[in-house]
């Protein structure tokens, strides 16, 4: 957790903040993309600009079309900027981004930034660049690393999407459910926990709905060795093609993940159980290695300014500035209208607490599921 800056840093951010977004004249700079910290440093929003049409590209890693609607945030920047987006491994996982950082670097397809889960991000910091973009000043202290070598960007809440007509009673009220006979064969992960954030979480949310806590992930482990050894486990990365073709009809994912099956299967329903109603969220960084340092950094802007950020929101994900953008009057409300209902009090776990529990289900998953 950072602590809150003091009144001599805000006062030098906004002065950034206005310079950055073009509000001053800004003279020119010697500072290459590759090193730069803010687009003042590189002479200020147009010359950001300039220097990543000049790159003329962007590699982006691992993300959906339909997660948080990133086809929509692609497409728009491409059409804002004329700059090609080279989408790679859309269904990997936050660890895999990392890897193929580290495995392609020094080459013109390596990733320039990465969308990943907090474990993976406060884990990786030594393949990251500091960067602070122009409304840095809008996310929360404890959803940044201090110096900008990650920030959140979006969020949700943990889920179980269903078939209604696959599962016993048209319904499901409680994780436990899961347990029943009716569920043989039924129920899968969105991705291999010891990687996959989406995942990780999957397993937190059933350790604190089985007595667990955000602290002690144990039971949510063990909860899918019942799993297994009921048959109700199934181990396939549930995708939307495994929800189509009826292979998962129990899938454990984001809320904002779920809801996109429902274009597929009619009957698909989404439960955010209140006895564990979780939330995570993703962050954003870029790579020190990246092949185009200012298209990374352009995209980074980007998505964090009020265009972006509502994009977001009209996957049904929760933008980190929601809160300043709705005190700003800058918030699409309809797509906020539109957010699934949490009845829950809902849970945030730290950093430390979602690192910890990686660690543990990295050392106890294959035993447990065999």
């Amino acid at each position: 957790m950072n602590n809150r800056a003091n009144r001599l840093g805000i006062l030098v951010g906004a002065i950034l903040l206005l310079t950055a977004c073009g509000g001053t004249n800004t003279p020119a700079s010697t500072v290459k993309a590759a090193d730069a910290k803010s687009a003042a440093d590189v002479g200020g929003m147009d010359k950001l600009i300039a220097a990543a049409k000049a790159e003329g590209k962007l590699n982006v890693i691992a993300l959906p079309p339909d997660w948080c609607n990133y086809g929509e945030a692609i497409s728009t920047f491409t059409s804002k900027y004329g700059i090609a987006v080279n989408s790679e491994n859309p269904n990997g996982s936050s660890q895999q981004e990392v890897d193929a950082i580290n495995q392609n670097a020094g080459t013109s397809t390596a990733p320039d930034v990465v969308d990943v889960g907090l474990k993976v991000a406060v884990s990786n910091t030594a393949v990251f660049a500091p960067y602070k973009v122009a409304t840095w000043g809008d996310l929360p202290d404890s959803l940044k690393e201090a110096t900008g070598l990650w920030y959140s960007d979006y969020g949700g809440f943990m889920a179980i999407g269903y078939d209604s007509s696959k599962v016993p009673g048209g319904t499901i009220s409680a994780v436990s459910d899961l347990l029943g006979a009716g569920f043989r064969s039924k129920v899968a992960l969105a991705g291999d926990p010891t990687q996959s954030n989406q995942a990780l979480n999957g397993v937190i949310m059933a350790s604190v709905a089985n007595g667990g806590s955000l602290d002690d992930v144990s039971k949510g482990v063990d909860f899918f060795h019942q799993l297994k050894v009921a048959g109700n486990f199934v181990p396939v990365i549930g995708t939307a093609a495994t929800v189509k073709a009826g292979q998962t009809p129990v899938l454990l994912q984001w809320d904002y993940n779920s809801l996109t099956h429902v274009k597929d299967v009619s009957t698909w329903k989404v439960f955010v159980p209140p006895n564990a109603t979780l939330f995570g969220s993703y962050a954003q960084a870029i790579s020190k290695t990246a092949p185009h340092p200012a298209a990374a950094r352009l995209w980074q802007e980007f998505i964090y300014s009020d265009a972006g950020q509502n994009i977001y929101l009209k996957g049904a994900c929760r933008p980190v500035r929601q809160t300043a953008m709705k005190t700003a009057g800058t918030i699409d409300q309809a797509a906020l209208a539109a957010l699934p209902a949490v009845t829950g009090t809902p849970l945030y776990p730290s950093q430390e607490q979602q690192v910890a529990a990686g660690t543990y289900v990295s050392a106890h998953w294959s035993a447990a599921i065999g």
